[in-house]
């Protein structure tokens, strides 16, 4: 996997520690490599397999990361956050960044979506990065600030059949994102999100391959006529970790290739 990393981003996190959930595949795992090449140290979050997460810290050490370790998490345990934010602690020293990127998606139609449906997804998607970044919020403040990037989506900005349970968790992480930022920029907590567009990713290819009519409609519906990359929404995420501007605050970047232009 390659991330294009700028001279001018090479560097910026050296003494930093970020941590990245949702790390094993896919735009966490691309994010994580993003920042080890910022020479950032990484924990590695996700409920991937140890092979997975054993070659994403391969790959994170030799972009440059100083150091680089994995904790395998179900963020569906309400308990769990807590226990993730302890084990990045115990790893790395500080958490200087997080980025809040696992999720998952349980499309259907409206009217047919059960309760394990609805508990599961927003305990992942809405529950864990709400109580991880309250969890990391005692050792941003002691040393004196802080990054949190949330991976939110398009969809929590647009409706589209199919999607309502996913969307709506996505648009209440873009509510989340604006909360957090007018309680926590006094203290030098810089809170943002990240809306990808549809993303060329193993989880939307596990969703094409059930329905390979969504594919071509979600590609139609694209001005740039193609999808984007794991890669493209790292770097996105890299420029709100690393930025020296320090008035992007509250703010929900959308990465989608102009889909919401239409």
């Amino acid at each position: 996997m390659v991330i294009g990393i700028g001279v001018t981003e090479m560097n910026k996190l050296n003494g930093k520690s970020a941590l990245v959930t949702g790390a094993s595949r896919g735009i966490g795992r691309a994010t994580a490599l993003a920042l080890a090449g910022a020479s950032a140290s990484v924990f590695l979050v996700a409920e991937g397999t140890r092979e997975e997460l054993d070659e994403a810290v391969a790959e994170c050490l030799a972009a440059g990361a100083p150091r680089a370790e994995y904790g395998i998490f179900d963020l569906a345990g309400s308990a769990v956050p807590l226990r993730v934010a302890d084990a990045a602690l115990r790893a790395l020293g500080t958490i200087d960044v997080l980025v809040n990127n696992a999720s998952i998606r349980i499309r259907g139609p409206f009217g047919e979506f059960g309760d394990a449906d609805f508990e599961r997804l927003i305990a992942i998607n809405l529950h864990a990065p709400f109580m991880l970044s309250q969890a990391v919020l005692p050792a941003m403040r002691a040393q004196g600030g802080g990054r949190i990037i949330h991976v939110a989506s398009h969809l929590g900005s647009v409706a589209t059949p199919g999607a309502a349970l996913y969307g709506m968790a996505k648009a209440a992480l873009i509510h989340l994102t604006k909360s957090m930022a007018l309680e926590l920029a006094k203290e030098n907590i810089m809170v943002n999100a990240v809306s990808p567009g549809p993303t060329e990713t193993d989880a939307v290819h596990e969703i094409w391959s059930k329905e390979p009519e969504l594919r071509e409609m979600r590609l139609a519906e694209i001005p740039l006529e193609r999808f984007g990359t794991s890669g493209e929404i790292a770097e996105v995420i890299l420029f709100l970790a690393t930025t020296d501007t320090q008035f992007i605050q509250g703010h929900n970047l959308v990465v989608d290739g102009g889909y919401l232009a239409r």
